[in-house]
């Protein structure tokens, strides 16, 4: 079941939870990505209740200097050998729009909760289950409302800090804020005290390898730039930092930056665009689900940043990407 009402979704949410973790351990997993919203909703959400744990995959970078900074509760798990707790109350999931952007198996008859701010949803979800799709910036926000509402208590300093920088993250510094977003920022930086400057700085220091350096040169110099109907696409493919990549060609002007990779078998796409693009009338995450729709795989995410996952060869889905910006009409400026 889901709801288009906040705080209906809230108390909804809280009963779910309360029934949850009277019958059992819950654990909150994050999207396989590892990014900063998912690890800090799930972080923060796990202060909650001792039945909570986050847990998932992957920490990407920033996500996982947080969690060691910090010392943040969060268990990384295995794709082949998950061991779940011998008595299960539910499952949360956050910041996934479909089971496989998890990247692990769930078990089977335990009630799920999905929270996610995702355009796109691909759950199948039962009626023991529940949805909270917010049309947020960041799943973090559906989080602090959440513990601000029920658990203020667990907004100590340092879960407001993972609740920032997930926030931080997925607007790109509020470059795709909204009023909502803003709001949610100013509540997690009231009462003790956070240097927002400092803060921002740590979030974003990025240390880089040689190699890696050297894989973005070559990934830059590799870009080309087409016309896709009314529309410019940059594209590429490199081996490794595609969203770093993406966003340097986005930088450049472009007004949708598309990085694939090849790795194991697998294919992957990372889109990005410009503010002004995704007003013109580009969702990268539709778009991305198109694409899954067309030649299969996983597809979502948000109107500026999205991306794709599948077992196709990379050259044609880009090509399916391309076609399918290319059906897109620019609004009238």
């Amino acid at each position: 079941m889901s709801s288009k009402n906040h705080s209906n979704d809230l108390t909804l949410l809280h009963d779910w939870l309360t029934e949850a973790c009277s019958n059992g351990a819950v654990p909150i997993i994050t999207g396989k990505n590892g990014d900063m919203d998912t690890i800090g909703s799930a972080v923060a959400l796990s202060s909650a209740h001792p039945n909570l744990m986050a847990c998932g995959l992957h920490l990407g970078r920033t996500a996982k200097r947080l969690v060691e900074t910090l010392q943040a509760p969060f268990r990384k798990l295995s794709d082949h050998q998950t061991v779940w707790p011998q008595t299960l109350g539910g499952i949360i999931i956050v910041d996934a729009a479909s089971p496989g952007q998890v990247g692990i198996p769930l078990p089977d008859d335990v009630p799920v909760c999905v929270l996610d701010h995702h355009s796109t949803c691909d759950w199948d979800l039962g009626e023991k289950d529940l949805l909270l799709q917010w049309d947020v910036r960041a799943t973090t926000q559906i989080v602090d409302s959440y513990l601000s509402k029920h658990s203020p208590q667990s907004r100590s300093l340092d879960v407001r800090k993972m609740l920032l920088a997930g926030l931080l993250t997925d607007t790109g510094r509020f470059r795709h804020a909204d009023k909502g977003a803003f709001q949610t920022a100013v509540d997690l930086l009231t009462g003790e005290d956070i240097d927002y400057a400092s803060f921002v700085e740590f979030v974003e220091t990025q240390t880089t390898t040689p190699s890696e350096r050297g894989s973005l040169l070559r990934g830059l110099e590799r870009s080309t730039s087409i016309e896709s109907g009314a529309w410019n696409i940059v594209h590429t493919h490199s081996g490794t930092l595609e969203g770093r990549l993406a966003s340097l060609l986005i930088g450049t002007g472009a007004e949708i930056a598309l990085v694939s990779r090849f790795r194991d078998g697998e294919t992957r796409m990372t889109a990005r665009a410009s503010r002004h693009t995704t007003l013109k009338g580009i969702h990268l995450g539709e778009l991305m689900a198109s694409v899954a729709e067309q030649i299969g795989g996983e597809g979502g995410g948000h109107d500026g940043a999205a991306g794709w996952s599948g077992k196709t060869d990379r050259i044609a889905a880009e090509s399916s990407f391309i076609t399918q910006v290319a059906l897109i009409k620019r609004s009238d400026d």
